[in-house]
């Protein structure tokens, strides 16, 4: 039954290549598309009559009536959703608040989610994930075992709303047709558990004894639902639990602090690292060479993409530009309009386009995890390139860090870079990684580089190593646990690096 199950379930996504091939030739075209129909569900709505949306709205209308949003501009809008309303951002009725933090912000952003997004945004990418994959490994038995999925979960209703709240994760797997249980591994119960201390002991324990091909979740929390099935197994390699693992879809964090571990957990063999960009606000790209992590942009998925350069992000007022304009090798904040009326809202990351011919990209941060306390503009792409060169240069792993300014003082009257790093496997000689992650700075980095020549305006940076769990730690006292909650990396101010610094001279330690 499993095989003829593979054989059937292959062949569907195999049927939508050519498909996929089309939209990569012509994602312009399908933007002017998705531009038209995001446009028309605007009309007669709240926001639509704030704003001037009309039928025939042109693009140069649409970016002379509708300034750049952010959450602060929409959640007035927001606010009326969460008592009720319809019709306020979008034609399209909003069916749930998908509880958001990119980064570990105190306060929790509630974005609306539509039947339409899910629909044709969400699933649809899905299966464009899938499609890919089974066009990359034509002979894959991905779809004879089952899928361990790591996601969120629901969250009380604070607000007065009778929407349903929770991860975005939570929302797509409560929402999932029934036959997808067939494919995935463990109840809804388990996955859906608000408790992550259990969720990841009960995922460990329902699984390690099926037979699990593909893994879906955020590396960092994925990683301590592994080394628990090897406890409760007591082998060395996942591979010697599930022979067929074949897949791991990642997203959310940067997989590169975590690829080295993985390797060394799974074993590596046959396992495809698979790169994903999945927000709360939509599903955006994903991987899609065997060899290259750059990500396909989706442009036939219910979103119109906007670009501004990083150096104009804060000016609302900047001019964007649609896809066709972007230029490679240049950093760009991503602005969308989608299906749950979000409109040319600047999500917070940041891009740079590879290629446009299809249209490929790496993520290179966030708009506002950046150090650029001396005019060095150090960027989260800078930052975990150079940490991984200095990690290969010691023989070190880590799996979480912060970094902020270090202004000069009496104790040390230099300026310079503070870094607090958990290591999993600590560097044996602290010096030398210090050096090399200095180096390694340098070549990335020429406005840091000159900075740092004759110790001008910076000096050597300051690492410390974090106890183990600090950040977890520290997530959980924040009351953001969860999948949706990530460590800011970098911080132009030193607030919760401070915060950390004081927790890790005390013996606080996160057991799952």
């Amino acid at each position: 039954m499993s095989k003829f199950i593979n054989y059937c379930a292959k062949n569907y996504f195999l049927s939508r290549k050519i498909h996929l091939q089309i939209i990569r030739k012509e994602s312009v075209k399908y933007q002017h598309h998705w531009f038209r129909y995001l446009s028309s569900k605007g009309i007669n709505t709240v926001f639509g009559n704030d704003f001037g949306i009309h039928k025939n709205l042109s693009y140069y209308d649409f970016t002379q009536n509708i300034p750049l949003q952010d959450y602060n501009s929409l959640l007035p809008y927001i606010e009326n959703i969460e008592k009720g309303g319809q019709q306020i951002l979008t034609q399209n009725s909003i069916k749930w608040l998908a509880k958001s933090s990119g980064t570990s912000d105190t306060k929790s952003k509630f974005i609306p989610v539509s039947k339409e997004t899910l629909s044709i945004n969400n699933y649809v990418s899905a299966k464009d994930v899938l499609t890919t994959y089974c066009s990359l490994f034509p002979d894959t038995q991905l779809f004879s075992g089952r899928g361990l999925l790591l996601g969120g979960s629901f969250q009380p209703r604070p607000l007065p709303s009778s929407l349903p709240i929770g991860d975005i994760s939570a929302i797509l797997l409560n929402y999932m047709p029934a036959l997808t249980d067939l494919l995935r591994a463990s109840t809804r119960k388990i996955l859906l558990c608000d408790d992550w201390n259990k969720k990841l002991k009960l995922l460990a324990q329902s699984t390690y004894n099926q037979n699990i091909t593909s893994l879906s979740g955020v590396p960092s929390w994925l990683f301590m639902v592994l080394k628990e099935v090897l406890n409760i197994t007591h082998k060395t390699y996942i591979k010697e639990v599930w022979q067929h693992l074949e897949l791991f879809m990642h997203g959310g964090v940067s997989f590169a602090p975590y690829k080295e571990e993985y390797n060394k957990l799974i074993g590596h063999e046959h396992t495809f690292f698979m790169n994903t960009y999945n927000a709360s606000e939509g599903f955006f790209g994903f991987q899609d060479q065997k060899e290259e992590e750059d990500l396909l942009l989706l442009t036939d998925n219910a979103v119109f993409y906007e670009f501004i350069p990083v150096n104009k992000v804060g000016d609302l007022n900047t001019k964007a530009i649609p896809l066709e304009e972007v230029k490679t090798r240049q950093n760009y904040a991503i602005i969308i309009t989608t299906a749950s009326g979000l409109w040319r809202y600047v999500i917070g990351d940041t891009l740079m386009f590879t290629s446009v011919n299809p249209y490929r990209f790496r993520i290179t941060g966030r708009t506002t995890h950046y150090i650029n306390a001396f005019g060095e503009e150090v960027i989260i792409d800078n930052a975990e390139k150079a940490l991984s060169k200095a990690c290969e240069a010691t023989g070190s792993t880590f799996a979480d860090y912060t970094a902020a300014p270090h202004f000069a003082e009496e104790s040390n009257p230099n300026n310079c870079h503070e870094w607090l790093i958990e290591f999993i496997t600590a560097p044996k000689d602290i010096s030398l990684f210090i050096n090399a992650l200095d180096s390694s700075l340098k070549q990335l980095n020429s406005d840091y580089e000159a900075k740092r020549t004759d110790n001008l305006l910076l000096s050597s940076p300051i690492v410390h190593q974090a106890k183990q769990g600090l950040f977890l730690s520290w997530l959980k006292t924040k009351n953001k646990l969860g999948g949706q909650y990530k460590v800011p990396r970098l911080q132009n101010d030193r607030k919760i690096l401070n915060e950390l610094l004081i927790m890790n001279k005390k013996n606080i330690t996160f057991v799952p």
